[in-house]
């Protein structure tokens, strides 16, 4: 068994069995295994990957060790990670290094932990790992080959780097692939944040108001699952475009300062800082539930939250703040992720297709990396569309093909109409 650092190594069989359950929904990622196991491809490479560690990230990790590499994970959320999933990883040989509710210096700890391994390729959701190499580890660079990740936010971030020339590597923005952000970022995050609020909470959803601040495509899955729950719903935002498409969805549309007076659930999903500040606190109803599934808990401004009000927990993942009126909002799940801190995440069946650009990309970079300079990268085209291809074999779903007649029409502009 490689080091490790995980909360107890007797949950690994419990973490085994949920493990299998979730691979049972991921087809793609299983097929990509097979292969893996059989051609070795990844044989000679290190990964260290800061993903959420879930039974789904797990058939990821387990993909790409049979691929052949040697692989390290560490969390990329203080509470995002499934410790019997944690344990069952250490003892399948995978360093694994995550204990949920760490506090902030063992989240690094943990990082550099996953980094000792000096990894040729890194694997991140939200780009801390990268972040950490560039400001502490720059030792491990001359090791690295290129990287991968996972999120908005992460990929957010990186484009600031290499626009500012200090990103060392090339790395594959696997977000912004079709497969995933269409699927993942819309259908996961829609389905796995209201799981959360729910869980935590119990409320009922139908008949309340619910402002969802942001429209991105994370936005879009969470204010359609909430008018699917019978809320109504609000959405904020600052393109004009994606404004004018939740209006044109059906949803009302206002600046967060309107809202906050008469929205029962807050939601953030902008990847932005300062979403809900101190006057919006002060003009909530009492009773205003508030919850982040944006990548970091600053959407929220937590600190002017406790300036205003008395802290109490109300239950699991639930903190109530009285104000000196009387006047009670609750924040869930420390404003984190709310789909993982209360909740298990996307869906396997949604992670299936995210995943499998993941480990695809991992194969791709392991022989095309000499290709690169520095920089952001998309998917490359063809695994996107291989991966979608797979989806559909996997769900028993034929779709046409052209003919060579229809390929030349699309493809010269002298054909007659």
């Amino acid at each position: 068994m490689l080091s490790h650092d995980v909360k107890d190594l007797s949950l690994a069989a419990q973490g085994r069995k949920r493990i299998d359950w979730a691979g049972n929904d991921m087809p793609v990622l299983r097929s990509i295994r097979e292969r893996f196991e059989k051609e070795q491809p990844l044989r000679g490479q290190r990964i260290a990957a800061c993903l959420h560690v879930t039974t789904e990230t797990a058939n990821l990790l387990i993909t790409l060790k049979a691929g052949g590499a040697e692989v390290s994970v560490c969390a990329s959320n203080p509470l995002s990670t499934q410790d019997d999933v944690a344990a069952a990883l250490a003892e399948m040989g995978i360093g694994s290094y995550c204990i949920k509710g760490e506090d902030n210096e063992t989240y690094y700890k943990h990082i550099n932990q996953a980094l000792d391994i000096k990894p040729t390729i890194t694997m991140d959701d939200g780009a801390d790992t990268v972040g950490v190499i560039h400001s502490e580890r720059r030792d491990l660079i001359p090791h690295i080959i290129a990287g991968t990740e996972e999120t908005t936010t992460g990929v957010i971030r990186l484009k600031a780097m290499a626009a500012d020339g200090v990103l060392a590597y090339p790395i594959i923005a696997i977000n912004d692939a079709d497969t995933k952000h269409l699927f993942d970022n819309r259908y996961g995050t829609g389905q796995s944040t209201l799981d959360g609020i729910l869980r935590a909470t119990n409320i009922l959803l139908a008949g309340r108001t619910v402002a969802v601040a942001g429209y991105g495509w994370c936005g879009k899955g969470v204010a359609m699952r909430a008018k699917g729950h019978g809320a109504n719903v609000i959405v904020t935002e600052i393109d004009p475009t994606k404004a004018i498409e939740a209006v044109m969805d059906g949803f009302r549309v206002m600046p967060m300062d309107e809202a906050a007076k008469i929205a029962d659930v807050f939601i953030t999903v902008t990847g932005c800082k300062d979403v809900l500040v101190g006057r919006h606190f002060e003009n909530m109803k009492d009773g205003a539930i508030v919850c982040n599934s944006g990548h970091f808990n600053v959407e929220i401004d937590i600190p002017a939250l406790e300036k205003l009000g008395a802290k109490k927990q109300a239950r699991e993942y639930v903190d109530e703040y009285t104000m000196p009126n009387g006047k009670r909002v609750y924040l869930l799940g420390e404003g984190r992720l709310i789909n993982l801190a209360s909740a298990e995440g996307h869906p396997a069946s949604v992670m299936d297709m995210s995943f499998a650009n993941q480990a695809l990309c991992s194969e791709w970079l392991a022989t095309n990396h000499s290709t690169l300079q520095k920089g952001v990268y998309p998917v490359p085209e063809e695994i996107d569309k291989n991966v979608a291809a797979l989806k559909l074999a996997s769900m028993n779903v034929a779709i046409d093909t052209l003919t060579p007649e229809q390929q030349k029409y699309l493809a010269s502009w002298q054909e007659g109409t």
